[in-house]
């Protein structure tokens, strides 16, 4: 086994209820390749701890009383932090989700999920992937910016792995659902990255709702 495999996803989580902080905490450690390094309750206690540790993952309330999980993230990326957010909240309206994806989140997940699909959701952000409730899609979908640019013209096929890589779907899912090959849905995928100016899912997903989601209809 190689140091990288034994390496630990270092977590903060920033929550304002301690009840389900700690639970949280203690659940997340059960897992061998999750370790909590930090539980706050507000963005400036989160802040002083990311300056302190090494932080790959924040799990971010979207409703930390008067505040809110925007405000960590815009701090957060001033500050030069490059790790993932996974917003983990109760519920959003479907503007606040558009709103998080758009500053950075990588993902929006609904605490009334089970744990094991929770950690699911951590390692799927870990790769670069979003991680998007099934109910929040329609809404990002058709949450375009004001600020449109000229379309990329994606083709039908384009459009079509593009909506399997919103939902989180790995290549393999989305060429049994095309019915077409891996290569196929890799090379729409290299076409997409290419088109859209980015090199990962995440700024994918990001870059698609602020500036294509007419191109998704």
């Amino acid at each position: 086994m190689t140091a990288e495999t034994l390496q630990k996803v270092r977590i903060l989580i920033l929550d304002d209820h301690s009840l389900f902080r700690e639970g949280l905490a203690r659940l997340l450690e059960i897992d061998p390749e999750f370790v909590v390094v930090a539980r706050c309750s507000s963005v400036d206690e989160a802040l002083r701890a990311l300056s302190g540790a090494a932080i790959d993952v924040v799990l971010l309330d979207f409703d930390l009383g008067l505040q809110r999980g925007t405000e960590f993230l815009l701090q957060s990326r001033k500050r030069g932090f490059q790790g993932k957010v996974l917003v983990v909240t109760a519920g959003l309206s479907d503007d606040d989700a558009t709103q998080l994806i758009r500053e950075g989140a990588a993902g929006i997940f609904l605490k009334h999920n089970p744990p094991a699909l929770l950690s699911k959701s951590i390692r799927k952000v870990m790769t670069g992937q979003p991680w998007l409730e099934a109910r929040y899609l329609s809404a990002l979908l058709q949450g375009g910016s004001p600020r449109k640019i000229e379309s990329a013209h994606f083709t039908d096929r384009e459009r079509a792995v593009l909506r399997g890589v919103f939902e989180g779907l790995m290549n393999k899912e989305i060429s049994d659902r095309l019915k077409i090959s891996e290569t196929s849905v890799k090379a729409a995928l290299q076409q997409l990255f290419e088109k859209a100016g980015v090199r990962t899912r995440g700024q994918l997903v990001r870059v698609a709702l602020e500036r294509y989601s007419d191109e998704l209809d």
